[in-house]
């Protein structure tokens, strides 16, 4: 077993992008803070390393809630509809559906959501920002899922020029 990392090896690395300072040298990733790359490195040392299938966590808390894939184990339970979840955080999301319950809005059209990731995906619409970018071609995208459907359109062209 690899060494558990030491917030005293990681240094700054200099690049254009000032918000992401500090790399892993292990896997190229880019992190805003030291300790959120330390707790990184714990995936690559095998500190909280899953004995039923070998993924790597960055804490005991995420091996714990990981192992629940294996062990099928569901300990939140929702008050109104009895579904479970896995992660506390799962059934805070789901109870706004019976709530209705939407906190987070859009500064620039006034549209809410239910969860924040939801509110960052719809703030490309106005940003333009597309991240998600095709390795064969340089179009790019807003959304994952129209990455994923032109993709689709990549292996077509592919299998159709196998059998010309």
């Amino acid at each position: 077993m690899k060494p558990e990392a030491d917030s005293n090896d990681i240094t700054e690395h200099p690049r254009d992008d000032k918000s992401r300072p500090f790399l892993c040298t292990v896997c190229d990733k880019w992190y805003t803070r030291k300790h959120i790359l330390v707790k990184h490195m714990n995936i690559h040392t095998g500190k909280y390393k899953c004995t039923e299938c070998g993924t790597c966590c960055q804490s005991s808390a995420e091996l714990t809630v990981h192992s629940r894939i294996h062990s099928g184990e569901k300990p939140f339970e929702c008050s109104v509809c009895s579904k479970r979840f896995t992660r506390a955080g799962h059934l805070v999301l789901h109870s706004r559906v019976h709530s209705e319950e939407k906190p987070f809005k859009c500064t620039v059209c006034s549209h809410q959501f239910r969860s924040a990731v939801n509110l960052l995906k719809h703030s490309r619409i106005h940003t333009g920002e597309k991240p998600y970018k095709c390795r064969m071609c340089d179009e790019a995208f807003t959304w994952s899922n129209s990455l994923n459907r032109h993709m689709r359109m990549h292996m077509r062209e592919t299998s159709q020029m196998s059998y010309v």
